[in-house]
């Protein structure tokens, strides 16, 4: 039997508790409000108000597996075994740190770039559409170096000696097998050297020693007779210039990279290719650059480079700015050398090698004739964020097209209503007006979940996609041990409010230990998980703390709105 005193001495007892912490007061008429409701509310809609506001002007970010993008495997460059596994390690953590500047810069949403073991490097970029821009950015050593232009002069004094090595490199058993083709013409130096093999300049080169080794030199005269070194080289159009036929290039190429043909080379010099080629008359010429073999200055002393154009001739141009160390070096230097030409060398090839009219201070720009400004701004981009301390090659590459992402939505969509469907009919049905109540609330926990993502920049995966189903299987757990407690407090003879009241009260315990608990597991996920793990960390982290908002005040706000028509001795469907 129910003591009616015992009832309502609690009833009393829990409404001067509440009071005290501003959730009841009395009305006028005597009967028991609460006093908060309105301010609940307004506390919700504010917050759901925010996170459709993040939703509708942010948007969700989707990941590689839903929007499509590249997948990039990158490893050191280092086909000459020259570097220790403690520098190959060292420079993987000095890449991974300007890639990532690099692609922030390049203005790619959420990538991940992750290193793999101590040699390999992930990259991957959601949503990509320009994949070759974003691998030649990626890829680029932009290792920068300004050097003086020496005079023409110093290889021409040479240039005699090494034909004479390049025809002692050929010999006479080359010149026995393919001086005279099938209709009895001689063959030309190029197909002489490159016939054997057209993988590039290092290929034949490397050709071209092995049959050196083979071979002495019988018939130099004859070869020396086809196309000499000396024929290859033009007269340059600048000081320490040669022009050489575009379609010589390769050619001469390998010529110069033959073993005996670096002895000779003078010891203070270097030969760099200009980037882009030349047209005279019908012809299309590559300036080789006689070059100081020690830069002056480098691209470490560089502190700011902006694309754009040169306002005389409309061309695309790089305006650099040097540290105060580098503009003090620069200026001596171009103080010393007026008249001269200084090059600038970009990856071994120059770009541009300007005249230097007086003194220059910390400022320049690279030209870039006809470029496009994208061009530009990839250039400038990649030398704000420094050289790469080693070049990296291509291990792997993959293209996740867009139809998978499709695919995944749909799949993921279909899901979710499927099974969100059947947990809100089985709460409806064997709860009954509460669990209408919860369901409201899930409804709020939705908003409030997707506006945190929106909020935060997150982006959505797949893996993200099973921590929102997750989160919300918990969301759902949390009201049916409320109901739970809610039943056992009416089956022991508590008034609806008490029991409404005590059910919240004993269930938070269990509901704050199961969720802290998931939180903690997920921020542990987030810490040293890799990009699919993190994905669900975060989904999961946001929606432990919606799923924990809308169970314990937005869930009860909605009871007290249901109670407060009702009197407290009248019982509710649960």
């Amino acid at each position: 039997m129910i003591d009616s005193g015992a009832v309502a001495c609690e009833v009393k007892r829990l409404t001067s508790l509440a009071a005290r912490r501003g959730l009841w007061s009395e009305s006028t008429n005597g009967r028991a409000m609460l006093k908060s409701i309105k301010g609940r509310l307004a506390l919700i809609a504010v917050l759901a108000g925010l996170c459709g506001w993040y939703l509708y002007s942010n948007g969700l970010k989707l990941g590689l597996d839903l929007q499509g993008g590249m997948h990039l495997v990158l490893e050191v460059d280092d086909a000459e075994g020259t570097l220790t596994p403690e520098a190959k390690a060292d420079a993987i953590d000095r890449a991974l740190r300007i890639i990532r500047t690099r692609i922030d810069e390049f203005g790619v949403e959420e990538p991940l770039i992750q290193k793999v073991g101590t040699e390999r490097i992930i990259v991957e970029l959601a949503g990509i559409r320009d994949e070759d821009r974003a691998k030649g950015i990626i890829q680029q050593t932009a290792f920068l170096e300004w050097k003086l232009v020496h005079p023409a002069a110093e290889l021409e004094n040479v240039l005699p000696r090494l034909d004479r090595a390049i025809v002692a490199a050929v010999g006479p058993e080359a010149v026995r097998k393919v001086a005279v083709a099938d209709t009895g013409r001689p063959k030309s130096i190029e197909e002489l050297l490159f016939e054997p093999t057209r993988g590039g300049a290092d290929t034949a080169a490397a050709a071209v020693t092995d049959t050196a080794m083979k071979a002495a030199p019988e018939t130099r005269d004859t070869i020396a007779a086809l196309r000499p070194l000396t024929a290859l080289l033009n007269q340059g159009d600048s000081e320490g210039t040669f022009l050489v036929a575009e379609e010589d290039v390769d050619m001469v190429r390998g010529y110069l990279a033959l073993p005996d043909v670096q002895r000779i080379l003078p010891r203070d010099i270097e030969l760099h290719w200009e980037a882009e080629p030349v047209g005279r008359g019908a012809r299309t010429y590559r300036r080789l650059f006689v070059l100081e073999r020690e830069p002056f200055l480098t691209g470490d002393m560089l502190e700011n480079a902006v694309a754009g154009r040169d306002p005389q001739f409309n061309q695309a141009q790089v305006q650099f700015t040097l540290t105060r160390r580098g503009g003090r070096i620069f200026e001596d230097v171009t103080a010393q050398h007026i008249g001269d030409f200084i090059a600038i060398v970009l990856d071994g090839e120059v770009t541009s090698a300007p005249v230097v009219r007086d003194r220059i201070g910390a400022r320049g720009q690279i030209e870039m004739g006809q470029a496009p400004m994208e061009e530009a701004r990839d250039l400038a981009l990649v030398l704000r964020a420094g050289a790469l301390p080693a070049p990296l090659k291509v291990m792997e590459q993959r293209s996740v097209g867009p139809s998978l992402g499709r695919d995944s939505i749909q799949q993921g969509r279909i899901a979710g209503i499927v099974g969100l469907t059947l947990v809100l009919l089985i709460m409806m049905l064997y709860y009954r007006m509460a669990g209408v109540l919860s369901v409201l609330a899930l409804g709020v926990y939705t908003m409030l979940l997707l506006g945190g993502l929106a909020a935060f920049n997150a982006t959505l995966t797949v893996p993200g996609i099973a921590g929102i189903i997750l989160s919300i299987g918990m969301a759902v757990d949390a009201n049916v041990l409320i109901f739970e407690r809610i039943r056992e407090e009416l089956a022991a003879g508590r008034a609806t409010r008490t029991a409404v009241d005590l059910g919240f009260e004993n269930a938070m315990s269990a509901i704050v230990d199961s969720n802290l608990t998931t939180l903690i597991t997920a921020l542990i996920l987030f810490q040293f998980g890799t990009g699919p793990v993190r994905g669900f960390a975060v989904t999961l982290s946001l929606g432990i703390i919606a799923s924990f908002f809308s169970a314990i005040f937005v869930t009860r706000t909605l009871f007290l709105i249901y109670l407060q028509r009702r009197s407290a001795a009248e019982p509710i469907s649960i």
